[in-house]
């Protein structure tokens, strides 16, 4: 048996969480589908904690504080946000009323401001509908079908997919390098969806007239010269009308639908937060290194286009 599994800590916050759900049946009367939903967003708290060391009695207001600024450093929508903190909250009023706590750490800890604009979120059927807009009779249509995937499997910046050269591609590991914001360097995992669409391209791009000093780079415009910022915004643009998506978007919309499918999903808050290379959630120094190979399993894990890749080949 797992150690995990028999730990003093572990068993005490199962039955912590399940005196937890039966009081919200019972004593607060919700619905099974508000119960659940309390549960889930409450597992993303329980999942940070476990990823930085921390028992759920011990967490304090700052450790809480670090959990609720890493769902603003992602992009979470502040009503999904506050949604997301009124469950905690809840929870940890309950660990006081039940005796589990003398004070609680969740008090004073404040919501968004749900009038804040944040990018729209997609839905995955969007995604799709965007990506099947693409039209590959055109001699980039390829190319196209291979810069949306990247973009929304990857949760790339626009200027880090510009940049992609030939060179940081490692598909064999699984995993591809990126040059973020002030040079810094990260390696993304790449889902197999991903990878195939972009071998597809690189066997187009073969094809093409390259101008010298741009042979590297991966995504060309049909001059030969690396793509533009500009350019995939006009694309993206182009195929949401296409698409019938009347939301207004541009690349950094499907960042931000990466991050808050993979939260939703389940996946880690931090390992969200090495997907798009933020430097921390609060500061640097309170993280370890995070194992490359768990990242990249978390990552494949969640992700709804791979679960859907998967279903569909039998993986």
């Amino acid at each position: 048996m797992n150690t995990e599994e028999i730990s003093p800590n572990k068993t005490k916050r199962a039955r912590a969480v399940q005196e937890y759900v039966r009081w919200l049946k019972l004593e607060k009367s919700l619905s099974a589908n508000t119960v659940e939903a309390y549960q889930q967003d409450l597992q993303k708290l329980l999942d940070f904690l476990d990823a930085e060391g921390l028992d759920f009695l011990e967490a304090t207001s700052d450790d809480l504080e670090r959990f609720n600024a890493g769902l603003h450093d992602i992009g979470i929508h502040p009503r999904s946000q506050a949604r997301i903190l009124s469950g905690i909250k809840s929870f940890y009023r309950f660990l006081l009323l039940a005796d589990y706590l003398q004070a609680d750490p969740s008090e004073l800890i404040e919501g968004p401001k749900t009038g804040l604009h944040l990018p729209e979120v997609l839905t995955v059927d969007e995604i799709d509908r965007i990506i099947d807009a693409v039209d590959m009779d055109k001699p980039e249509g390829q190319r196209n079908r291979a810069i949306i995937e990247t973009l929304y499997s990857c949760g790339l910046r626009v200027s880090e997919l510009c940049n992609l050269r030939l060179s940081d591609l490692y598909f064999d590991e699984g995993f591809i390098r990126v040059t973020g914001k002030g040079d810094k360097q990260r390696l993304v995992p790449i889902s197999p969806r991903a990878v195939k669409e972009i071998r597809y391209w690189l066997l187009d791009r073969n094809g093409w007239r390259i101008k010298p000093g741009h042979e590297d780079y991966i995504f060309l415009a049909r001059r030969g010269n690396r793509i533009s910022r500009i350019m995939v915004f006009h694309l993206v643009k182009e195929l949401a009308e296409r698409a019938g998506i009347a939301k207004t978007i541009s690349p950094h919309t499907f960042r931000h639908s990466f991050a808050t499918h993979l939260l939703e999903g389940g996946a880690n808050l931090r390992a969200i937060q090495e997907m798009l290379g933020h430097e921390s959630i609060a500061t640097t120094e309170i993280y370890t290194h995070i194992d490359r190979q768990m990242l990249r399993s978390e990552i494949i894990l969640h992700h709804p286009r791979n679960i859907k890749y998967n279903r569909e080949h039998g993986l």
